[in-house]
């Protein structure tokens, strides 16, 4: 096996794919480097020696700058390395050429998409249920229980390994036959917002909100206010009005202190929410083009092999999904720092490459209104397995955004509406990211971690993607696709093509992704301002 890979020719550094013990001599291609000190898998080795104050590239981009002599074969950590970003000015471009990749194999191909009456396709028939402020978090709880375990929504629950440990015995619930097999799931939303910061988080919150409502995975909708909140019932709807002036579901809303009682709503609420799902069953899967899916692609936990296996494998696949006339997001705004030109080339028009320096600037204006900066974006877990800088970081999380031209840029809670790969503005947090995907409109989510993360979300499959097959295997039951071949020699087109099947196969919904198997339903909106 190849002991280290060089992944632009123009690379100062090269990555090591094993464990390199002091004394021991790598080659690359003609190159031969010894090692003088051990360099763990995932980490960086310098190409050549570097003066303090040299900027190194890795992917073909500036990713930091030394911050001392640096030896050949030297490992880049945080003490010789800290980031670099090359300025970003807007500048005239030739029309950037793609080329798309042959995906003749899937002309004719389909999945079997939920079919909505406005025409939009979902991968999944759910009934939804979210409160407009964080004080009506418990009805949508109690809600929960009221639904999930009777119509065989919920899962396997520790209660009675409780008892045993007790000494008691429980018999093991006999599974239930769902009354409405064509209903995928009733979803639940809690957060921590609506009330208590700025009208406009409350406003964004309500944008986001209405995305999901709007959202072709969803069948319906039931709603709880409190009443007095600053995420008004009337607030919800304006937003809802912006993003579909034709919204036709079915959708319940009740406001707490309109009623007598809480136990009358609640039954309401249950009566209520039962008849609406009959409606939803009638609705079944029927085969659609390609063409209807809208991936969205995201990294966490990631990994010193992120950028050499899964973000690759993913581009490809968001490359392919493009050139079927599908739609592609990619999103984390400060993990594209660093590669702002190679995106703006990208740009297909002019406003767009505006827009996206726009947003960067604007996002680290208020990063660094609080202290903080770009530079601050690898995580403990990063840094130990070889992602030193965020510049670095950007490099090899762009990669999950593929080649193909960028027809849109986005800022949270905007949705796509053109085919092809938009770049849209979210925190590189986890949730907060996938939430705003979603709320985007893509209706699969493809999530590489080099670490191990157990993300997902209400309404969208979200797979996991692994960098390295040390993970997949660990953590089996989160893990969906492993991408850790590439790093042993297998080609990547053909680790992509797989992973393309099973994006198909979990649209269609004969491919359950582990996050749904383990009902982590995560959501958390991205909140701006301060709380008063």
């Amino acid at each position: 096996m190849q002991k280290v890979i060089c992944i632009h020719p123009d690379d100062d550094m090269l990555v090591a794919l094993v464990d390199l013990t002091a004394g021991e001599v790598v080659n690359w291609e003609a190159e031969s480097i010894l090692i003088p000190a051990p360099v763990k898998a995932k980490h960086k080795i310098a190409r050549h020696a570097a003066a303090e104050g040299e900027v190194l590239r890795m992917y073909g981009v500036a990713v930091g700058k030394a911050m001392a002599t640096i030896r050949r074969g030297e490992a880049i950590t945080t003490e010789n390395l800290q980031h670099y970003a090359a300025d970003v000015e807007l500048e005239d471009s030739a029309p950037y050429q793609w080329t798309p990749p042959d995906v003749s194999r899937l002309k004719d191909g389909h999945f079997m998409g939920v079919v909505r009456a406005d025409g939009r396709v979902g991968t999944a028939n759910h009934w939804l249920v979210f409160p407009l402020v964080f004080c009506e978090n418990r009805n949508v709880e109690h809600l929960r229980k009221a639904l999930e375990a009777p119509l065989g929504y919920a899962a396997n629950d520790l209660a009675s390994y409780t008892l045993s440990l007790l000494g008691q015995d429980m018999e093991a619930p006999k599974p239930v036959l769902r009354p409405f097999p064509n209903v995928d799931g009733v979803r639940i939303i809690t957060h921590a917002g609506g009330c208590g910061g700025t009208r406009a988080d409350a406003r964004s919150l309500c944008r986001i909100l209405a995305s999901y409502a709007d959202h072709p995975n969803v069948a319906g909708v039931t709603v709880f206010s409190l009443g007095c909140q600053n995420a008004q019932i009337a607030m919800f709807k304006e937003e809802l009005a912006k993003v579909n002036p034709d919204f036709a579901k079915p959708m319940l809303i009740y406001e707490q202190q309109q009623w007598g009682s809480e136990d009358a709503m609640m039954k309401a609420v249950v009566a209520d929410t039962l008849a609406q799902l009959k409606e939803a069953n009638k609705v079944a899967r029927q085969p659609v083009p390609l063409s209807h899916l809208k991936i969205g692609v995201k990294c966490g936990g990631s990994d010193g092999f992120s950028g050499i296996s899964a973000n690759p494998a993913m581009g490809l696949v968001s490359d392919m999904v493009v050139a079927l006339g599908g739609s592609s997001i990619l999103a984390e705004f400060p993990e594209l720092c660093g590669v702002e030109s190679s995106l703006l080339e990208r740009c297909e028009n002019d406003d767009d490459k505006r827009r996206f320096i726009g947003l960067m600037r604007d996002f680290e204006a208020r990063a660094e209104a609080v202290g903080t900066h770009f530079a601050d974006n690898p995580s403990p877990g990063n840094i130990r397995d070889g992602l030193i800088t965020d510049a670095m970081k950007s490099a090899g999380a762009a990669k999950k955004g593929g080649s193909s031209p960028i027809v849109s840029v986005l800022d949270y809670g905007e949705q796509t509406g053109k085919h092809g790969l938009s770049l849209l503005c979210t925190p590189g947090g986890d949730v907060e990211s996938v939430t705003g995907i979603v709320a985007s409109g893509a209706n699969v989510v493809l999530f590489s971690t080099g670490l191990g993360t157990p993300t997902g979300n209400p309404i969208v499959p979200v797979l996991k993607i692994a960098s390295n097959s040390r993970v997949a295997t660990k953590m089996n039951d989160v893990i969906d696709y492993d991408c850790g071949p590439v790093i042993e020699g297998r080609p990547l087109p053909d680790v992509a093509d797989g992973l393309l099947d099973m994006v198909i196969d979990t649209a269609s919904g004969t491919y359950q992704a582990k996050a749904d198997r383990l009902q982590q339903y995560d959501f958390i909106f991205w909140k701006r301002d301060i709380s008063l």
